[in-house]
């Protein structure tokens, strides 16, 4: 790897760690009804105003040792990890598309599967500005993609269909409203076959993970299933046509 190359991957993930703060401030405020845009920052146990060197992403947590400054109560280490992830993804797609739309796109499409993802796992429901978002994103990208239009209609759909008859006949036992919404704009971002893929990846690894934090940790039966298929989107994304162009050479 060039220098330059590598410069530009630090680019990408010191931006990525900045949105990632963002990201914090939407995870922790999105559950409570709390605006994401107005309202200064502050310490959740003594309330004190944070410091503009105590919100730099990343470093900030690590220079304090995850405690306040005002009241020395831990900070919890979510914060530099959902930072840290956004970086990471946002690598992993400049990786994948290079300096292009796509990317831009994806990256933000990669924060927004990161705040859905954690909020259900707490919550058990899907905000409906990450399904709105992520659906923007997937009318942006049918316009940058409108020679295969058909394919990305099909895949807003088709699992998010199969998804919204699970949803009736279960009563919604089975699957959320938010799942639904979720692969619907996916779907229109991913187009067809990727994301077919995608929901059979992100089952698949809610049926291994799940079992077994049931065997080893106690959980229950009942899962959040979006953390799954949002982790399917993004190795569809990324690697999706590498994965189906080895599973049909096999025929």
């Amino acid at each position: 790897m060039d220098f330059l190359t590598m410069l530009n991957f630090i680019i990408v993930f010191l931006f990525g760690i900045t949105v990632g703060s963002f990201l914090n401030v939407c995870i922790l405020r999105i559950p409570m009804g709390e605006s994401v845009v107005f309202g200064s920052s502050h310490c959740t146990t003594c309330g004190k105003q944070l410091n503009w060197w105590e919100l730099v992403p990343l470093f900030s947590w690590l220079a304090l040792r995850g405690r306040c400054s005002g009241c020395h109560s831990s900070i919890s280490v979510q914060y530099p990890l959902i930072e840290a992830a956004n970086g990471v993804l946002w690598m992993l797609v400049y990786h994948r598309f290079g300096l292009s739309l796509d990317t831009l796109l994806s990256c933000f499409l990669a924060s927004a599967l990161l705040v859905a993802s954690v909020i259900d796992a707490r919550t058990r429901e899907i905000p409906p500005g990450t399904t709105i978002t992520i659906a923007v994103l997937g009318v942006l990208r049918l316009f940058l993609h409108l020679d295969n239009w058909p394919s990305h209609l099909l895949g807003f759909i088709t699992v998010s269909g199969l998804l919204l008859l699970i949803l009736f006949l279960s009563g919604g036992a089975a699957v959320g409203g938010g799942d639904v919404k979720l692969m619907a704009g996916c779907g229109l971002f991913l187009g067809f076959r990727l994301n077919l893929l995608a929901f059979f990846l992100g089952c698949l690894l809610g049926s291994i993970i799940h079992v077994a934090r049931m065997k080893l940790c106690g959980a229950g039966r009942d899962l959040a299933l979006g953390p799954y298929l949002a982790a399917g989107v993004m190795l569809s994304l990324l690697w999706g046509d590498a994965m189906l162009g080895w599973y049909f050479g096999l025929f």
